[in-house]
């Protein structure tokens, strides 16, 4: 049961608000050291060799992709298309929130970043137009957690890297998840708005010629998002080839169609994707160190005895995982959980014969709740301050997003189809 010494010390130094490497890297040198005859340069072939993976090449494009954004001018008119479709509903700009974030996380791959663009941009004409400052950040907040489930989430990557499944089948497999989580979103917004009186933000529907004009005004972002999904689904290249297609088109876009970047954004853009990037790499790094322990210590083989000797029924089972994750989300980073938890679950999943992509789509969207719950949920404190709503408030006037959101993971738990029907 070393392994078990290893997660609890790892879980400790969580407590302690150590970085999730640091913690990481301590754990794997503490099995070296006081746990295992292997020699301790054997730990630092582990650490490096995830590195040689060009599979990784796919998370600095998309890091870059989803930074290169906010300077093109592509938020603005997809902002439009959105309030276009939506704007006529009751309680339009909450309907208009949550499109927006549907239609940038099929682009920009980054649930904090997605969220602090509508912060700016939508929440304070929202609070104008008679939202709560509780409702107007609850919306964002669970608006934003549809980016990890959409292609090309980094969440999607790094459970394909981690779980050893196709990053494309991830991708596919995110589609309708994510579209459902939208549906239940706008549903939600607007029982809420007819219980709060509010109007939509548009009084009539669109005419012929407007949507004209906002079509092909936000044409180049909608054929971005064809670029990335279509061509992975039709096999046209891989996601790595995917990611650097539509960072070179984004730049296009930016430069020669919207002209509303410049080189400084540019150089801005490489910097914060070469930080991004290296935290997540060490995470990345450190983790697979872990994972070769939990193999040699037989780690995945022992969970899932414990854990058939309870049950073997799978419905069982990802009703147990469901409740471990979204306690445990209250309190651990999500990417963390994920590294940690998949190589000791992934052969319970397979003995239970439960899809591992579908496993895969159902504890991103458990992890991505764990970012809007209370006390370190990161999308949730971070949507807070941007906006000065205070978590009561949040959690006053929120609660009907919070409990569709579960809905949506109930559905896609045991509705294996939501994941799997376009793969």
């Amino acid at each position: 049961m070393t392994w078990f010494i290893i997660i609890a010390l790892m879980f400790a130094l969580f407590a302690l608000n150590m970085r999730i490497y640091l913690a990481m890297f301590a754990a794997v040198v503490a099995y070296f050291v006081f746990f295992s005859s292997v020699p301790l340069q054997i730990s630092v072939q582990r650490i490096i060799a995830p590195t040689q993976n060009p599979s990784l090449l796919a998370i600095p494009f998309f890091v870059l992709l989803g930074t290169l954004l906010g300077t093109t001018g592509i938020a603005g008119r997809l902002m439009k298309l959105a309030d276009l479709m939506v704007g006529r509903l009751t309680g339009g700009l909450g309907h208009t929130n949550v499109m927006l974030s549907t239609l940038m996380g099929g682009i920009s791959a980054s649930n904090l970043a997605d969220a602090a663009m509508m912060c700016r941009i939508l929440v304070p004409e929202m609070r104008r137009q008679g939202y709560s400052a509780g409702a107007a950040a609850a919306i964002t907040a669970c608006g934003s957690l549809i980016t990890p489930i959409i292609p090309p989430g980094i969440a999607l990557i790094i459970y394909a890297l981690v779980a050893d499944v196709s990053i494309g089948a991830m991708f596919t497999a995110g589609i309708i998840p994510g579209l459902l989580c939208a549906a239940l979103l706008i549903t939600a917004v607007w029982i809420n708005a007819r219980r709060k009186g509010l109007k939509p933000s548009r009084e009539s529907w669109p005419s012929a010629a407007e949507t004209r004009t906002t079509l092909i005004g936000a044409w180049p972002a909608i054929f971005l998002v064809l670029v990335i999904v279509g061509g992975i689904r039709l096999s046209i290249f891989t996601p790595t080839e995917a990611g650097a297609v539509a960072t070179v088109f984004t730049l296009a876009i930016g430069f020669l169609i919207y002209r509303e970047m410049k080189l400084s954004d540019v150089g801005r853009a490489f910097a914060e994707t070469g930080r991004q990037t290296a935290s997540i790499l060490l995470v990345i790094m450190t983790s697979s160190a872990l994972a070769w322990i939990f193999s040699v210590e037989r780690a995945g083989v022992a969970m899932a005895e414990i854990i058939t000797s309870l049950t073997t029924d799978p419905w069982v089972f990802l009703i147990a995982v469901n409740v471990l994750l979204l306690v445990l989300g209250m309190f651990i980073e999500g990417t963390a959980l994920m590294i940690i938890l998949v190589p000791l679950l992934k052969p319970v999943v397979m003995q239970l014969g439960i899809d591992p992509v579908h496993f895969g789509i159902v504890m991103i969207l458990n992890l991505s709740i764990g970012t809007l719950t209370p006390p370190v949920g990161t999308v949730l404190l971070m949507v807070c301050n941007l906006t000065g709503a205070k978590l009561v408030e949040f959690l006053r006037d929120g609660w009907i997003f919070l409990a569709t959101l579960l809905v949506a993971l109930l559905l896609v738990t045991f509705v294996p189809a939501f994941s799997l029907a376009l793969i």
